[in-house]
């Protein structure tokens, strides 16, 4: 009987471990950490958001979009959704967003180990791969335990981000040595740093608007929802599902510019008549009363400071240029970004192994015969909403049951 050795223990890993043993394979499972799926404890605040009922190819991205696709088709959200209730995870639907009923992440974590150990996976932890090589159709793998000699390898070692979790890399080293080219790994799914002092008044502040992302003056990306203000620039979710566009462009030493939309739902000169029938209604409060019951104070005082409005002035006196400005304000708050978060900060991060040197039907190398890879380690990152971790039971089944079927 063939071995095959899993290196990571995180979503994708135990997944690959299941399937490629309830297939009947001989199964080592190596994780660097002292347990196995420590990331999936800190995935959806703590309550782990494990898929969405709403599935589209633009939830997605890679260098290679077709390639998601041919994966998911073998075990979409319908099978996800199965495979997890089968053992024991009942699902609480939020829009779509499918929790465990207990809203408890570590339930997720603790039904896939369960499972790895009932099927008599080899789970070895605290244990990290160093090196990999393929000779006589076999596989040497140098460990901090020592040398391993196993028939396939399953490389599921995660990305760069979230390190305290144990995602530290060590994977895209690996697949390098094995000739794999890699495609930049960069923060995704995270905050974006802007310039300007203005942002140390206005942090702490959360407000419903849109956020367009400028790469190069080229509209690249947006999305709508809750932002959040900090004292370095803009977070929240619509701000990290376009992080990874800004990572990129940034890494490709071009222009990024974030323009923030206050009120999405109304065009610029809707924006103008709600301002001036305002002023008309309340002419005898100041500017600094005028957004009161609308926006924030510490937003209102930063736009009639960068309108060049007095606080002290009447709304009655405003002029036509004070409320075009005002709206522009509104409507396009322009906020050129400098630098994302890091990877501490990041949830995942784009890039990875090139997905033209893997097969999607079966998620084994083009170049090296019997190597295997599924999860974040690849060049395939996805939208907040359950999405990322679809993208890792999804690989993780194809590469356990490829394996084990060769």
């Amino acid at each position: 009987m063939n071995t095959i050795a899993i290196i990571g223990g995180g979503a994708s890993g135990m997944m690959a471990a299941i399937f490629a043993a309830r297939k009947g394979a001989k199964v080592l499972l190596l994780e660097q950490n002292d347990r196995l799926g420590k990331k999936i404890l800190v995935t959806g605040n703590g309550r782990c958001n494990y898929t969405n009922t709403y599935q589209d190819a633009s939830c997605y991205r890679s260098e290679q979009p077709d390639f998601i696709t041919r994966v998911l088709d073998q075990f979409p959200a319908e099978k996800v959704i199965t495979f997890f209730r089968e053992l024991g995870i009942y699902p609480k639907d939020r829009n779509g967003y499918l929790y465990p009923y207990s809203d408890q992440a570590s339930a997720v974590r603790d039904v896939l180990e369960q499972e790895v150990y009932r099927l008599g996976v080899d789970v070895r932890t605290g244990i990290s791969c160093t090196g990999i090589q393929k000779t006589n159709e076999r596989f040497s793998l140098q460990t901090s335990h020592g040398s391993l000699t196993v028939d396939q390898v399953i490389l599921c070692n995660g990305s760069k981000a979230a390190p305290s979790t144990g995602s530290d890399g060590s994977g895209y080293a690996l697949a390098k040595q094995l000739g794999h080219q890699i495609i930049p790994v960069l923060p995704a799914l995270c905050a974006l740093h802007c310039t300007g002092k203005h942002f140390h008044a206005i942090a702490g502040v959360r407000a419903q608007g849109k956020v367009s992302l400028f790469v190069d003056g080229e509209l690249t990306a947006a999305d709508t929802g809750e932002l959040q203000l900090t004292a370095y620039g803009i977070s929240g979710i619509p701000v990290f599902q376009i992080s990874r566009y800004a990572s990129k462009a940034l890494y490709e030493q071009k222009e990024v510019v974030a323009m923030l939309d206050f009120l999405p739902e109304y065009s610029v000169d809707e924006v103008k008549i709600l301002l001036k029938e305002r002023a008309n209604r309340q002419p005898e409060k100041t500017a600094e009363q005028f957004f009161t019951g609308l926006f924030h104070e510490k937003l209102a005082a930063v736009w009639l400071k960068f309108a060049k409005i007095k606080k002290e002035k009447l709304c009655g006196d405003f002029t036509d240029a004070d409320i075009q400005r005002l709206a522009w304000m509104i409507k396009e708050f322009k906020s050129p970004v400098i630098k994302t978060n890091s990877y501490e900060q990041a949830q995942i991060c784009c890039g990875g192994v090139d997905t033209t040197q893997i097969n999607p039907e079966t998620m084994e190398s083009r170049l090296v015969p019997g190597l295997y890879f599924a999860g974040e380690l690849i060049d395939v990152d996805a939208i907040c909403g359950g999405y990322n971790l679809t993208w890792a039971w999804a690989s993780g089944y194809v590469a356990g049951q490829s394996a084990a079927s060769a």
